[in-house]
């Protein structure tokens, strides 16, 4: 069985209701920080699920983006987030805490449709 050990909550806001994802920050430390860095730098923490933008926001986001030996780009906001895409915090992560970080969260919100607000917290 798989254990993702997930904190789902939700809570009511203006806009209707938001998700709240807590993300494994010592599973996944390289992300985590980078998700971080970028929230402090004034991009969102919540991200609205699209997933059929997502091909597109991940080409738009890391175009001009040069790749690099031995690293993913990661970005923030994620490619399958509304608001992703152009302007997107870019940043080079080793691809284990990369790639497995995705997977963690494609897992966390598969239940969940397109539009559905999820904010990301970190403990």
């Amino acid at each position: 069985m798989l254990d993702l050990d997930l904190d789902l909550g939700t809570s009511d806001t203006r806009t209707g209701q938001v998700v709240t994802l807590e993300f494994p920050v010592e599973r996944y430390p390289k992300t985590a920080a980078h998700i971080q860095k970028a929230i402090a730098k004034g991009e969102s923490a919540v991200c609205t699920i699209d997933r059929g933008g997502a091909e597109e926001n991940r080409d738009d986001s890391l175009r001009g983006i040069p790749t690099k030996k031995g690293f993913d780009r990661d970005e923030w906001p994620m490619a399958m987030c509304e608001e992703g895409g152009t302007g997107a915090d870019i940043q080079y992560i080793v691809p284990a805490d990369n790639r497995g970080a995705g997977s963690w969260v494609g897992n966390a919100l598969e239940e969940y449709p397109d539009g559905t607000q999820v904010e990301f917290v970190f403990q």
